[in-house]
């Protein structure tokens, strides 16, 4: 398993590898551009060449996170800027050799959730028409503060089926969302990943982004804890951790830093869960 966390790309996405080795991570996530904006950003050839021959060589992988603006759901007039957004996510992942472009699954201001679901299965089918690269488009679910779509497994599974290209698109699971929209108790990995094998959804699974909740079980609120610090709890994390649906892709924390400012204590507690299950 790959274990690691966010990394700032102040610098370079090179430095974001270097920053990841030096805390003791085989995993980590970054952005590819500003997370507060819509603005493409030029590929750096240079830069994002000299990330992945690191990463090859130390043996860890990486996803990148698209912007926080970037909506697939949204309607036609809107949905060219998020189409070029999510190509220059994909050709800059690529370019670095990561898993994936993680991207929120979206929310719909109208009234029919139909059209919504439609809005993001025409928005992904542009970004992926003329895609070659390696790298996939990440669906992760949300936690249902402020959507009413991206919730459950099915509708994840339902939407990347009906796409043109669904072998340029996989899953990440977000825990703490998962737990926040009743998706998973915590409790319950066995019964989820029974479900998840069925549905065709866990087999797509890419990357995960590993979360204790703030708030209990059901609270459709997004608030990232430590491991063992939330709701969730060690146990859970540990009978998830031993999936083998978890083995051999990026685990990735999004939580608060430690006391030296990095994720190194925590990556080596959850490592250490690892050796215990």
């Amino acid at each position: 398993m790959y274990v690691g966390a966010h990394v700032s790309t102040r610098g370079s996405y090179l430095n974001a590898a270097k920053t990841a080795i030096s805390i003791g991570a085989t995993a980590f996530q970054y952005f590819p551009m500003n997370p507060r904006s819509l603005v493409t950003k030029a590929v750096n050839a240079k830069d994002t060449s000299a990330c992945s021959v690191l990463c090859k060589e130390q043996g860890i992988v990486s996803i990148g996170h698209a912007p926080y603006a970037l909506n697939p759901a949204v309607d036609e007039p809107e949905r060219e800027v998020m189409v070029k957004l999510l190509k220059n996510g994909l050709d800059i992942v690529n370019a670095c050799g990561s898993v994936g472009l993680v991207v929120h699954f979206g929310k719909y201001a109208g009234k029919d959730p139909l059209q919504g679901y439609k809005n993001i299965i025409q928005c992904l089918n542009s970004a992926t028409e003329d895609y070659t690269g390696a790298s996939f488009i990440l669906l992760e679910n949300q936690a249902g503060e402020g959507a009413q779509l991206g919730l459950t497994m099915e509708e994840m599974v339902q939407v990347r089926l009906l796409c043109n290209h669904p072998e340029k698109i996989g899953f990440c699971l977000d825990t703490c969302h998962a737990f926040a929209s009743r998706l998973w108790q915590g409790t319950d990995w066995r019964e989820l990943e029974s479900k998840g094998t069925k549905l065709d959804y866990l087999p797509h699974l890419k990357a995960v982004h590993l979360n204790d909740s703030v708030y209990s079980y059901g609270s459709r609120r997004d608030r990232h804890a430590n491991i063992g610090a939330g709701h969730i709890g060690v146990a859970s994390f540990q009978t998830m951790l031993a999936s083998p649906y978890l083995q051999g892709i990026p685990v990735v924390l999004e939580t608060s830093s430690g006391p030296d400012g990095t994720h190194r204590q925590e990556i080596s507690f959850v490592n250490s869960l690892l050796e215990r299950k």
